[in-house]
């Protein structure tokens, strides 16, 4: 009986497998009258139909069903997809996924939620798209892949699914971000020659200080500590030991996941001094210059940072003549027994190369022209070295982007072209002010300020200042084009009109000032630039009570009403490596404004030296000086209104603003026709921060004075004069501009001196 079944079995076995091995139509083929769609709540019915490999007229099989089911699954729309027949006509049935209407983020304070949707939208998940199960898993990785980069180990995610109406989702990520994971231990071991607090001082990461609130230093991140191990890695290699090793970097997390434990396991080997350098390869011909930019030296250790500071001086002075593929190997050949090396520097020109297509990439704002505009090397044009790095220092000197590089890329299929692509970092490049005061004797009194380098992403900078006070009215507006013409020709208008007053009281005295003026720059080369324009200034002095001696004298000789008409004229030159944080380079500013008509008549001229000198990678040595000098004309005295004034900062720190100078009978400061100051600083990272150059703090040393008409500038007039200062102070880029807090000690001063020890500034360096 057993046998009879088992026979049975694999007789209707054998008739299912022929069966099957023959065309079988589930489905005989047809012509398709007509087709519906069923069960679409959202998609439009166009996208079926265009992805559907069936037509009305065409003539329907398994095989078009079978590509047609795989089409609509493949958009990612729906759960489930069905194809019927009904006579001649095809029947679409689909079940939509679920659309997510709403991604919400509970307990998240380590991110901005903003920051969370984007990186969700990155993996497929986001308001208005399909709801689907796998993506929500990867999201969750995502969002754990994000916490993880935070040193945020013990993260945990739990997330809600939760079914709204009209078949859709909402979806509900909650966090339990936990602590930091911190660095309880760094080790570093192998080490003989440098103690271990030496090669730990090399690290952005540590164990902890009083800035890491701040800086977050002992937060664990992987790309810091490779970061970290290239530095250990150079500080070896360029103090000669060329057979430096890491052996291995071993992390360990402890089960509480807030711990860890990094220890360095390294071979220093043998300290190798240079005996020789030799140029091998093609130089073309011009072995001679090469040989200068060589900056290691026979008989000094091996540095691997000169080394490849020639290599690169090497590269770059082929690309000056359109090599852009040079390559220039290093070659150490090394003599243990005696431990000595000779450095071969073997160069490969390759073939000359001309620029196809220049790109601008991370200029979310601003717009490719402002960009494009400061480039000196063009398109189709032979690749110049020299001009690819002066059109990356033009761009830094915008100061509307944080971070500028610019990277070359092989073109494929043409061997003697490049693309080049210019990377850019904006950052915020305006400043607001809003303020708001009320007073007995100034009365309600709001003020507002706006300062934009790069308005609207245009390039253009525009100002405005509005204070209405009722005895300090003031209205500003200014605004520059950097190209008022292709050629690169500036154009500034400035308008204002202010009025100021002790008090509200109209016994008192009051200063009315209203005009307008109008300058050009035109460049005359890469750093030099000269300005010219004219204006017109009408000042009104209404006499009253409290009106000080100097404004009575300047009445007495011009009226209570005067016109000028300042012509200006000025030169400037600038060299800077950046407009935001300079580390080398000089900046030089002549300017003169000259009144010839009207009823005040004098010269006035300022002259302003920077130079930033690079000391070493951390420190930088900063000098300013400023010199200015007004003279009258027509036989009345230089107008009280264009006096210079001295004091805080941007001239000697220590004092208080605008109070250096001589001063009228009242005691109020009134300025002078002359004064100069110096001021020397030496910036270094700040405590704590490790080697973050947006925030550094500084020594310095100011020394100046103003004097009057009578007093001039000479030495031995003016050695009484002059004030002098010493002090520290903190340096911080900040969201709305370079910030300066300073700390000051007056070294000369004298009795009737306004000290002021502490000072602080949002703007410019000096």
């Amino acid at each position: 009986m057993q046998l009879n079944r088992f026979r049975l079995s694999t007789l209707s076995a054998l008739v299912s497998v022929v069966l099957c091995a023959q065309p079988v139509w589930a489905v005989e083929p047809f012509k398709v009258r007509d087709i519906r769609i069923e069960g679409l709540q959202r998609v439009e019915p166009g996208t079926i139909f265009v992805s559907l490999p069936v037509q009305v007229g065409d003539t329907y099989s398994d095989d078009k069903g079978s590509a047609a089911i795989r089409s609509l699954f493949s958009l990612g729309l729906f759960k489930d997809v069905r194809i019927e027949v009904n006579g001649d006509v095809l029947v679409v049935v689909v079940e939509e996924r679920p659309t997510v209407a709403e991604v919400e983020f509970v307990g998240t304070k380590e991110f901005d939620k903003d920051v969370l949707i984007k990186s969700m939208r990155d993996v497929g998940l986001g308001e208005g798209k399909p709801f689907d199960k796998a993506q929500l898993d990867r999201a969750e990785q995502e969002l754990k892949r994000q916490y993880i980069n935070r040193s945020l180990y013990a993260a945990q995610v739990i997330t809600t699914v939760t079914p709204i109406e009209r078949n859709r989702v909402n979806l509900t990520f909650t966090v339990v971000e936990g602590d930091p994971a911190t660095i309880s231990e760094i080790r570093i071991e192998g080490n003989k020659v440098y103690d271990e607090s030496t090669l730990r001082g090399l690290f952005d990461l540590d164990t902890g200080n009083w800035m890491t609130w701040y800086t977050k230093s002992n937060r664990y991140s992987r790309a810091k500590l490779n970061a970290d191990i290239e530095s250990l890695r150079s500080y070896y290699l360029s103090r000669g030991y060329l057979e430096f090793k890491i052996d291995s970097t071993q992390v360990a997390i402890a089960p509480n996941k807030t711990d860890i434990s990094l220890i360095i396991n390294v071979t220093e080997g043998e300290r190798f001094v240079v005996s020789s350098i030799r140029l091998e390869g093609d130089y073309l011909g011009k072995n001679d210059e090469f040989k200068t930019l060589v900056t290691i030296r026979p008989g000094e250790a091996y540095n691997a940072d000169e080394v490849a500071k020639t290599t690169k001086a090497f590269t770059d002075y082929f690309g000056n003549f359109g090599y852009a593929f040079a390559r220039v190997e290093a070659r150490p050949e090394i003599d243990r027994t005696n431990n000595r090396v000779v450095l071969n520097l073997n160069a490969n020109p390759s073939r000359r190369a001309y620029v196809r297509r220049i790109n601008v990439a991370g200029n979310t704002r601003t717009r490719d022209v402002v960009v494009r505009r400061e480039f000196r090397q063009l398109e189709s044009s032979w690749y110049d070295g020299d001009k690819i790095r002066l059109s990356r220092d033009r761009v830094d000197r915008l100061g509307y982007f944080g971070e500028v590089s610019v990277e070359t890329h092989e073109v494929p299929g043409a061997p003697d072209q490049v693309d080049l692509t210019l990377n850019v970092v904006e950052k915020p490049t305006g400043s607001l002010t809003l303020g708001a005061g009320y007073s007995s004797g100034d009365g309600l009194g709001l003020s507002f300020g706006l300062k934009q380098d790069n308005a609207f992403g245009s390039g253009n900078s525009l100002g405005i200042q509005v204070n209405t006070s009722k005895v300090n009215r003031v209205l500003v507006l200014n605004t520059t084009d950097p190209y008022f013409t292709e050629d690169g020709v500036s154009r500034t208008i400035d308008v204002y009109h202010k009025t100021s007053s002790p008090y509200e009281d109209p016994d008192y005295y009051k200063l009315i000032t209203s005009g307008a003026t109008m300058r050009f720059g035109v460049p005359f080369n890469e750093t030099d630039t000269v300005y010219f324009g004219g204006g017109f200034e009408h000042i009104q002095i209404k006499p009253g009570t409290l009106l000080p001696t100097s404004y009575q004298d300047y009445i007495d000789e011009y009226g209570e009403k005067s016109i000028g008409f300042p012509f200006t004229v000025g030169w400037a030159r600038d060299s800077r490596d950046s407009a935001l944080a300079p580390t080398e380079g000089k900046f030089q500013r002549v300017n003169a404004e000259w009144s010839f008509a009207g009823d005040a008549r004098y010269l006035r001229t300022t002259y302003q030296y920077q130079q930033y000198i690079a000391l070493s990678k951390k420190y930088t040595a900063a000098f300013n000086a400023e010199v200015g000098w007004g003279k009258s004309f027509g036989g009345r005295s230089y107008p009280v209104f264009k006096n210079f004034y001295g004091g805080g900062l941007g001239s000697v720190r220590g004092f208080e603003q605008s109070s250096l100078g001589p001063r009228d009978i009242s005691g109020s400061s009134v300025g002078g026709d002359r004064k100069f100051n110096v001021n020397a600083e030496v910036l270094a990272p700040f405590p704590g921060a490790g080697n973050d150059r947006t925030l550094r703090m500084y020594g310095f040393f100011d020394m100046g004075m103003v004097g009057g008409p009578s007093e001039g500038l000479a030495i031995n007039k003016d050695a009484d004069q002059v004030r002098a200062s010493l002090g520290v102070g903190l340096s911080w880029i900040s969201p709305v501009g370079p910030l300066r807090l300073a700390f000051a000690k007056p070294i000369r001063k004298y009795d009737n001196d306004r000290i002021q020890t502490m000072q602080f500034q949002i703007g410019t360096s000096f």
